[in-house]
């Protein structure tokens, strides 16, 4: 199978064996980080650093003429990506033979959140998510399109993958984080992630909701989970315990209608701005009512507007099989595995694990992250690739 390694632009620039080095590993392609939020990355064989602070989400390219006069637009980056760090270390990484393809992060953006407090989802006690853009705001939508039409369509990529194009919620990466002393489930995850800004209000009550009602229903429904209580169900049936079968398919309704428009228009804006052939796939999770990086999807329904998918396998690769029957000859079904053991990945079983994924229906293979990985990890990544181990 294709495989293609992860890499942020500061992996790159700055470090002239880097392209030779990835392409080494006997991966096919590059995805590059084009517009990212805010992280702190290891760079273990740069020879000018070993961290690098993302100290916000940007674009790693100069912004364009099209966000000039307008109150959301994307951040430049500072000193960790200055310029056109982008084109740079893809331009480094063809020369070197790989074919490249954009990596964008769209609904994940705290600057964004603390400069313009009213773009992020509020939950059901009023608490705002500044890392989350609420999905349903008009202004919010046109600005992610925008943003997902620009930073996929660069200069030297042949396609696009776009991450967190749908609901963000609760869960997140946050520094320092303290929210697990709780333990919620999914369900409670589910109800702390409802929006109730003013269009999430205005969505509930044209699905026939009393915006006021389903926020005092959320809070009741998690009330025996802070005392230590747990749903006995799993899934949505443990929704529908916790908040009552219609509520709780209303707010599906509207969630799940918000995000496959969203997503719609977002592939429908980078098609507009690409050449012919550029491939469009997005980060998924085949439970539509999931939030997060791998915006929950229908298969059917997302198979039918991108070109294909890109899976979280790491663990296990069941989450591939509601994509299976939905994807066409040219479909691409991607195994995404991490190959950092330090973050939770197991390099040493990749051989086995993408076997075990093509048995399920993958058609390629994403490698995360070729940038953050060690010398031990990236020597498993070499030999499972040439069909050593």
């Amino acid at each position: 199978m294709k495989a293609a390694a992860f890499l942020y632009p500061w992996d790159v620039v700055g470090d002239p064996e880097a392209p030779a080095r990835i392409a080494a590993l006997g991966v096919r392609q590059v995805t590059l980080a084009a517009a990212y939020h805010s992280t702190r990355a290891l760079t273990p064989r740069h020879p000018r650093h070993r961290i690098v602070t993302a100290e916000h989400a940007a674009v790693l390219y100069p912004p364009g003429e099209r966000w000039q006069g307008r109150e959301l637009r994307p951040y430049a980056a500072g000193d960790w990506a200055p310029g056109d760090a982008y084109g740079e270390a893809a331009r480094a990484l063809r020369t070197a033979g790989l074919d490249v393809h954009s990596w964008v992060v769209l609904a994940h953006n705290s600057r964004l959140g603390e400069e313009h407090p009213a773009t992020s989802v509020v939950n059901a006690y009023g608490d705002r998510y500044p890392w989350a853009p609420c999905i349903a705001q008009p202004a919010t939508r046109a600005y992610l399109v925008d943003l997902a039409a620009e930073a996929a369509v660069r200069p030297d990529a042949g396609g696009t993958e776009l991450e967190s194009c749908g609901w963000y919620g609760l869960a997140h990466l946050h520094a320092h984080d303290k929210t697990s002393g709780v333990p919620l489930g999914e369900a409670g995850q589910y109800l702390m992630s409802l929006c109730f800004c003013a269009s999430c209000r205005q969505g509930y009550a044209d699905g026939g909701l009393d915006p006021d009602d389903l926020a005092a229903a959320v809070r009741d429904a998690l009330e025996p989970l802070w005392r230590g209580g747990r749903a006995q169900d799993t899934g949505w049936a443990a929704v529908e315990r916790l908040l009552g079968v219609e509520r709780a398919a209303a707010t599906r309704a509207w969630r799940e209608e918000t995000a496959r428009t969203l997503q719609e228009a977002a592939i429908g804006a980078v098609r507009a701005a690409a050449p012919p052939g550029f491939q469009v796939l997005l980060h998924a999770d085949p439970v539509a009512y999931h939030c997060g990086a791998n915006a929950g999807v229908d298969p059917g329904h997302i198979l039918g507007v991108a070109d294909g998918v890109v899976v979280p396998c790491t663990g296990g690769a069941g989450a591939l099989t509601p994509f299976v029957a939905h994807a066409r000859d040219a479909t691409v079904l991607a195994a995404n595995l991490t190959v950092v053991g330090g973050m939770g990945g197991s390099p040493a079983t990749l051989a086995a694990d993408a076997a075990r994924a093509a048995e399920l229906g993958a058609t390629e293979l994403r490698l995360y992250h070729a940038g953050l990985a060690s010398d031990a990890d990236l020597a498993h990544v070499a030999r499972a690739l040439s069909g050593q181990e």
